[in-house]
């Protein structure tokens, strides 16, 4: 077997020995790799090769993890010996993770005896979806409403204590347990790997998925922020029994492969062990104190006063609260979302000011934050008012005011009397918010409105009930 080295033969090349080594090796390689023929991929694999692991950095060595978490499914056949390995999962079926503690008899004392809280997380593996996360999630709610990526099923599990999962975080749950005692947490993921593809005409392949879990223990303020350990492996989601389907074809395509072959390519394991990584990066939240960049006024339907007639149906001045201001900075808009409930997508409108989000058309918003909350957010950003339901007028007559109005249309003298009408807005169309909203009108109590009528167009007064329809404009009582 003849060998060829091309190398620069400079002084400092001979003077280092450096090809006397090579050669040596070389003979060492000829002599483990005996007779016939080899690929460059086997010569690569030898110990000569590799790094020796006395120069690993003394971090990594003997380094035992606190916690370990075993997701108990087993690992495809069909994965090479330096890739990650890979799980298949049916859609919907409930699978186990053992919470295991790893720690060494005196470490970490401050846990002992102690509950430790760990947060679950199905999230994206390729970094191409990382990036665009909240937009695929809001649009899988928009197509799967009512329903969540990650479930726990609570009657399985062993040793969960205090089981969360945020409503607005469908791809979340946490717990707390105690390391010292069996803790088995069965989960559910109810989204398929299919439904995040670009093309969808049948056949693409699906995008893999991590699942992720974060230990925290707690600080000084009894809260669990204080992070220990996070792990995670790379999983994909089938619907029911695909993953056994493909679980078994993976299988075959490999018993047909030639025993050279087999050798790159990793056994399946019946569970999968997580393997350790960066903790999952947090939103941070802003406190709620008030800004410069708000409006902040209570909210109100101010009664309109006048003369007018009570045909005219002025519309209903509703003043906004917490109006988002184009001056606003981005922490001034961040705490605005906050304080309206748009929290979710804070991350999201990290960066942008008041002026930025005023400028957003309702397509826009539509798009970014998925049908149901992009409209509320185009109506809270532009100061949009909810129309109440209906609108009436109410006018207190005096006895002598009466006894004008009835001279007037008996033709004995002129009319001289002036009525005042107060709109109400009513929301409810109820006798009770009726009866209210007059008490509060006219500084009264409730109680001494006994009936409400509403004149009927032959001057006739109907009763006014919950089944009476509140169509008149003029309600006397």
């Amino acid at each position: 077997m003849a060998w060829a080295l091309k190398l620069p033969l400079t002084d400092e090349v001979i003077e280092s020995g450096l090809v006397q080594d090579f050669d040596a090796s070389l003979s060492g390689i000829g002599q483990e790799l005996g007779a016939g023929a080899y690929s460059m991929s086997d010569v690569l694999a030898l110990p000569i090769f590799k790094q020796e692991e006395s120069n690993l950095p003394p971090d990594s060595e003997n380094k035992i993890l606190p916690f370990q978490y075993v997701l108990c499914a087993a690992t495809s056949p069909a994965i090479k010996l330096h890739d990650e390995t890979l799980t298949y999962l049916n859609q919907g079926q409930s699978y186990e993770i053992r919470m295991l503690d790893n720690r060494k008899l005196g470490e970490l004392p401050e846990i002992t005896g102690k509950m430790v809280k760990s947060i679950i997380r199905v999230v994206f593996h390729d970094r191409r979806l990382q990036y665009t996360e909240h937009q695929q999630l809001e649009g899988w709610r928009w197509n799967r409403p009512g329903d969540r990526i990650l479930d726990l099923d609570i009657p399985m599990s062993v040793g969960m204590v205090d089981p969360r999962a945020n409503p607005t975080q469908l791809n979340t749950v946490e717990f707390l347990w105690d390391p010292s005692k069996r803790t088995s947490v069965f989960i559910q993921v109810h989204c398929i790997s299919t439904e995040f593809t670009m093309r969808k005409h049948g056949g693409e392949k699906g995008v893999p998925f991590r699942i992720q879990i974060d230990t925290f223990k707690e600080n000084d303020g009894e809260e669990y922020t204080e992070h220990q350990h996070s792990a995670s492996c790379q999983v994909k989601v089938f619907k029911p029994k695909g993953a056994d389907r493909k679980q078994k074809t993976d299988r075959e395509k490999m018993e047909k492969r030639a025993p050279q072959e087999k050798e790159k390519y990793q056994p399946s394991y019946e569970t999968t062990i997580l393997t350790e990584c960066s903790p999952w990066p947090e939103v941070t939240y802003v406190n709620n104190s008030p800004s410069p960049g708000f409006n902040s006024t209570h909210n109100s339907f101010p009664v309109a006063e006048g003369n007018g007639s009570p045909g005219h149906q002025p519309e209903p001045v509703v003043q906004v609260a917490d109006n988002l201001l184009p001056a606003a900075t981005p922490q001034d808009a961040q705490q605005w979302l906050h304080r309206n409930r748009f929290s979710p997508f804070c991350r999201l409108f990290t960066n942008f000011s008041g002026a930025d989000l005023l400028k957003l058309t309702r397509e826009d918003v539509i798009q970014i934050c998925g049908p149901a909350d992009g409209i509320r957010l185009f109506n809270a950003l532009k100061g949009r008012v909810v129309r109440p339901r209906l609108t009436v007028y109410v006018c207190q007559e005096s006895q002598q005011a009466r006894e004008q109005q009835q001279k007037h249309e008996n033709g004995d003298t002129a009319s001289s009397t002036f009525f005042v009408y107060h709109a109400i807005y009513l929301e409810d169309l109820t006798a009770v918010e009726l009866t209210e909203k007059i008490a509060q009108l006219f500084n009264i109590s409730p109680r001494q409105i006994s009936q409400i009528f509403k004149q009927g167009p032959t001057g006739i007064h109907v009763l006014v009930s919950d089944e009476v329809w509140l169509v008149s404009e003029v309600v006397h009582y």
